[in-house]
């Protein structure tokens, strides 16, 4: 697959070569869904909680007289039964525990998949070299205007370009990641991938490619010095 590259000015540069084999070869929704899942669920803190009558703002005095009104009886507005008063069976703070776990070699292929689908839907925007000399969120308005970036974009740039992390984060439409931080879950939430030539080449050679026994048995990355 020939996936063009351009430069800030929205200029087509030259083309990325990127072999379907290694990210499917077919799009697996199955796949795809089970880890979106996963990924979301481990977003939740588990620590709901509700109020009870006492931990409710207000007033404690009795409301009115007991009798002699034709109203019921009532002493405080914190009754369960009041508008804004506390629950009755209010739930309490108790970490609850909702992760899902998946194999990694799973994981990683859904997030190779995923990539897939961006790609073949024309979602995925590859520039050559990713910068700004000042972090002014009207530069980079102005860069995803000129790659026809018109609705939300996941922007995977690393901490070093400190300039774009600062402009890109005041705009409502725009996430923010490390290259290799993709994952299925944020690539799917957004419209568009915006990403380097350098860091997408990286993220396909690097750790994500080990979708084999290979994973283990001579890991990259981290878990390869961890092994060590």
């Amino acid at each position: 697959m020939q996936v063009p590259v351009h430069n800030m000015q929205g200029s087509q540069v030259g083309t990325i070569t990127i072999d379907e084999s290694l990210l499917g070869p077919d799009i697996n929704h199955a796949l795809i869904k089970q880890a979106y899942v996963r990924y979301h669920a481990n977003t939740r803190q588990g620590s709901a909680r509700t109020l009870n009558r006492r931990e409710v703002e207000g007033s404690s005095k009795k409301i009115y007289k007991q009798k002699g009104t034709g109203n019921a009886r009532h002493g405080d507005r914190q009754v369960p039964s009041m508008k804004g008063g506390g629950h009755a069976k209010a739930k309490r703070k108790t970490r609850e525990d909702y992760r899902l776990d998946m194999p990694k070699k799973m994981r990683r292929k859904a997030n190779r998949n995923a990539l897939l689908a961006k790609l073949v839907d024309n979602e995925v925007r590859v520039i050559d070299t990713l910068g700004l000399k000042a972090p002014k969120t009207k530069d980079i308005v102005t860069f995803l205007s000129a790659i026809k970036v018109d609705k939300t974009a996941l922007l995977a740039v690393p901490s070093s370009e400190v300039n774009i992390r600062r402009a890109a984060r005041n705009l409502e439409t725009i996430k923010l990641c490390k290259p290799d931080s993709l994952n299925c879950f944020d690539m799917l939430n957004s419209r568009f991938l915006v990403i380097s030539k350098a860091d997408l080449e990286a993220w396909l050679k690097g750790p994500s490619s080990q979708t084999g026994k290979d994973a283990k048995v001579n890991p990259m990355g981290a878990a390869k010095a961890e092994a060590k």
